[in-house]
């Protein structure tokens, strides 16, 4: 075989190759990628959100990424981020704000939250339900941080209606930033008492660890769940099934088996 005939069978393979791989591309179904829907949450609902993120995932076809952190630390992440398409904190506050600024377009309300005392399980020094006991010395105190969580901003106006606020932070051993921390200052008994979100005390993980000691309503009233949908969101039409399903009566129970929605 001469040498031209074997370079124009080469060639001719080359050409063959590449034809082949072209049928071949064109029989195989391009990939698509999920759509995916970015969700800012307040630690305290994050089992809820969780379970229906799941119900929703496989309803769309789509991929839900949920960020948790304090109420007012996960704001702050929204606005220097610029990308997220809901938002859940732990009190109707924060949405409110988010309303007022443009932040958040629309809402649907999923549930309750309520602050209550709390103490290690079989209240080893009886304490009593009274908001005074917080700022005793005979106790360790600990309780949430105004600026970067819900339950350290519901704490603060429950103490200041009852005129206190001052003197619990003065008698305060640490300022947390969320209900998990609060609860874990409980359970290694290092605390006596603090204030927290009643709902964290009804988890499997926790009921043996704490007793919930339930403050006057006259201060502490249940605090309204408001999902919000931001301004920014990148994916509305998922984002508003999302919102959807919370608010419905199958959603409402999911926020209620996590003790979101009849609370003491």
């Amino acid at each position: 075989m001469t040498q031209r005939k074997w370079m124009a069978i080469v060639a001719l393979s080359m050409v063959s190759a590449v034809f082949l791989a072209g049928c071949q591309k064109e029989k195989e179904p391009l990939e698509v990628s999920k759509k995916e829907l970015l969700i800012y949450c307040g630690i305290t609902m994050i089992r809820p959100m969780a379970e229906i993120a799941r119900v929703i995932e496989a309803q769309e076809n789509c991929k839900i990424t949920i960020i948790k952190d304090g109420s007012g630390n996960l704001l702050k992440a929204i606005k220097a981020n610029g990308v997220g398409d809901l938002y859940l904190p732990g009190s109707d506050s924060y949405i409110e704000t988010c309303l007022k600024e443009g932040l958040v377009t629309e809402t649907a309300f999923v549930g309750y939250n309520k602050a209550a005392l709390m103490v290690q399980k079989g209240n080893p020094k009886a304490i009593t339900a009274d908001l005074d006991n917080l700022a005793k010395p005979d106790y360790y105190v600990v309780i949430g941080n105004a600026k970067s969580g819900s339950i350290g901003k519901e704490t603060k106006l429950i103490l200041e209606k009852k005129g206190i606020y001052d003197k619990v932070l003065a008698n305060t051993k640490h300022l947390t930033t969320d209900s998990k921390d609060l609860i874990t200052y409980l359970k290694t008994k290092e605390a006596d008492l603090v204030i927290n979100w009643y709902a964290t005390a009804t988890w499997e993980e926790n009921r043996d660890h704490v007793d919930v000691l339930p403050i006057d309503p006259k201060y502490a009233t249940p605090e309204k769940l408001v999902l919000g949908l931001l301004n920014i969101s990148s994916h509305p039409d998922i984002a508003r099934k999302f919102m959807a399903y919370a608010s419905s009566e199958q959603g409402k129970a999911i926020f209620d088996k996590y003790g979101l929605y009849n609370v003491q």
